[in-house]
């Protein structure tokens, strides 16, 4: 099974949340800030107002308390509007 998203959402598995600082401070687990970075997981295939612009595989940043979270076979995923991803992360 897997999961496909209707309409304009998108279906973003959330980055792994940094455990130390850029110094080599060494983060407590109540410390660490939730990461805005997301993998884009599925795409769903947009409206007749609303063209996709991202694709599977994409690290994205989006809009903090966007979206609602999901556990889906033992994984935890948000599904997001389109309009809630801020910015696609290019290397």
């Amino acid at each position: 099974m897997k999961l496909v998203p209707l309409g304009d959402r998108v279906v973003i598995k959330q980055c792994e949340a940094e455990t130390t600082t850029k110094s080599g401070i060494v983060l407590a687990s109540s410390s660490q800030e939730k990461p805005q970075e997301a993998e884009v997981i599925a795409v769903g295939p947009g409206t007749a107002d609303v063209k996709m612009e991202v694709s599977v595989g994409q690290k994205v940043i989006y809009s903090k308390y966007a979206g609602t979270e999901v556990k889906f076979e033992g994984e935890e995923y948000i599904v997001i509007k389109q309009n809630d991803i801020l910015a696609i992360v290019e290397a």
